[in-house]
């Protein structure tokens, strides 16, 4: 088979897979995989976007991916490959269907350190499938690695042959009684609900079904129910159940950000049960896990009974919920303050994204509760603030007066992310960064008081970066705000936007100490 043959039939076999969408990533490795693709687009086969950085392009793949649909990036070979590991395993512990094309030198030119050649198979490790493609169940990476000679004559693009259809991702065996039983058993103990990270097709099954249950809930704002659920959310719940922990905890969803998820390794008695469509615990103890779609899980339960309120962990909610308020007004220009300004901004676009990690537990804790957002992510796997902007980017491609607000470090280290933005919607486009001139979310964390002063520098990674040269860069407008007054100029129409946010150190440190 010619390069032009096994380009085409590997297009061909992309297309039987549903996958319509490709982030090209060129290079003369997969030029033969890149003009089959150009000649598929003209005769509107595939939706093609490109870019020059191959982490960058991975994780905007993956925010394509956040719409149920798989999205392939495809990578010239060396070490180009290895630029997606951060993205694969971020797609590995969400769940998500993105599908890496990856050029490679012949076989019999490896372990021989020729130019542009490593060993690119399994490269992905346990991350990634591969193989037959009938062993893909379309919820999690795969990884297409095709070998091409270097040199190829271009032919013409001819259709796959057959009318490409969608699949559906393969789920396990949906089982439901244990969970129904546990429902009903022991609620004495206390039931508390913990939601994150819900795809929108469970928004309303889970709703009516934590009204019918009547328990306390921990909303992230991942959850897309945080303002919604109104009454029923804790205000202030990692206090307030480290204080007095229930026996039972459901988790519907992604795994949470909060503290107390982390203090239920610490409390075996404490019963988990997981209805998580990624299928991870998120717990090294013991615990329950349903690998299933949250909304199907619902739907099988059917009716549940009231479970109720058992530790009486909702009264003084209220006024929890008023002493916070209290706060934020009392240092309006604190980072906490300046973030319960900027969400009811952000409330009124059409979808927001927040980048790891101190961003996510602020919103969930200091946001507006008025407005519902229409639709809130998050990427929370495990490489950190590693291409948050360009994940916002490929979700969002689409969309009109879409926000994104990422801490500074998150935005240091995807500086090539807005090279997508002459391929995306610009309309309304908001990138907030809160710059507080370092990772200041360590010098918050209990353990590490007990630094050196050297060690805790180096914790913090403090800088003294503006970011008004990086928006000119891109043709991004600029808008620094230092003080509460300053949002009056925060116009989002038109085009992109940047938002560096510059709260008040002195402020801030007084609201966590008050806190």
């Amino acid at each position: 088979m010619t390069t032009w043959e096994t380009a085409v039939e590997t297009v061909h076999k992309c297309l039987a897979n549903g996958i319509r969408e490709f982030v090209v990533c060129a290079g003369a490795r997969n030029a033969a995989l890149v003009e089959v693709l150009a000649q598929a687009e003209t005769a509107g086969h595939v939706t093609l976007r490109r870019h020059f950085e191959e982490r960058s392009a991975g994780f905007f793949a993956l925010g394509r991916t956040l719409h149920g649909e798989p999205c392939a990036v495809v990578t010239t070979s060396g070490t180009a490959v290895a630029e997606l590991l951060p993205a694969v395993i971020e797609a590995h512990y969400q769940g998500r269907p993105l599908v890496l094309l990856t050029a490679d030198r012949p076989e019999r030119f490896r372990g021989s350190g020729a130019p542009q050649c490593i060993v690119q198979p399994g490269i992905f490790g346990g991350y990634a499938g591969s193989g037959d493609w009938a062993e893909w169940d379309r919820r999690s990476p795969w990884h297409v690695n095709v070998e091409l000679e270097e040199d190829f004559e271009v032919g013409e693009w001819t259709g796959p042959g057959f009318v490409a259809q969608t699949h559906a991702p393969e789920w396990p065996r949906l089982a439901v009684a244990g969970l129904a039983r546990w429902l009903k058993d022991d609620l004495y103990k206390g039931l508390v609900v913990m939601i994150g990270q819900l795809e929108p097709d469970d928004l309303e099954e889970a709703y009516h079904f934590i009204h019918d249950l009547k328990v306390p809930v921990v909303a992230e704002a991942t959850s897309g129910l945080r303002e919604a659920l109104g009454a029923l959310v804790l205000a202030d719940p990692d206090r307030q159940l480290k204080q007095e922990p229930p026996g039972k905890v459901l988790r519907l969803g992604g795994v949470p950000s909060g503290r107390f998820w982390r203090d239920l390794e610490e409390l075996p008695e404490t019963e988990v049960w997981n209805v998580t469509r990624s299928g991870w615990p998120g717990l090294a103890r013991e615990s329950h896990t349903t690998p299933s779609p949250v909304a199907a899980v619902i739907r099988a339960l059917g009716e549940v009974e009231v479970a109720d309120d058992a530790l009486d962990l909702l009264e003084g909610n209220t006024r929890r919920a008023a002493g916070l308020d209290e706060l934020l007004e009392a240092y309006p220009d604190s980072e906490p303050g300046m973030l319960r300004t900027l969400s009811s901004y952000a409330a009124l676009g059409q979808g927001v994204f927040l980048g790891n990690s101190l961003p996510i537990r602020e919103w969930n804790l200091f946001a507006q509760w008025d407005t519902p957002i229409p639709e809130l992510r998050a990427n929370r796997g495990a490489n950190g603030i590693d291409g948050q902007i360009s994940t916002w980017l490929g979700w969002t491609a689409s969309r009109q007066d879409a926000w994104c607000v990422v801490g500074d470090l998150t935005a240091l280290y995807d500086l090539a992310a807005p090279a997508m933005l002459g391929q995306v919607e610009r309309e309304g486009r908001v990138l907030v960064v809160i710059n507080n001139g370092g990772g200041k979310i360590f010098s918050r964390v209990p353990r590490l008081a007990a630094m050196s002063e050297r060690g805790r520098q180096l914790m913090l990674n403090a800088h003294e970066v503006s970011l008004e040269g990086w928006a000119s860069m891109w043709g991004m407008r600029y808008l620094r705000i230092e003080r509460q007054e300053d949002f009056d100029g925060l116009e989002p129409g038109g085009g992109p936007l940047v938002v560096e946010l510059r709260p008040s150190a002195k402020d801030t440190a007084a609201f966590w100490e008050r806190l």
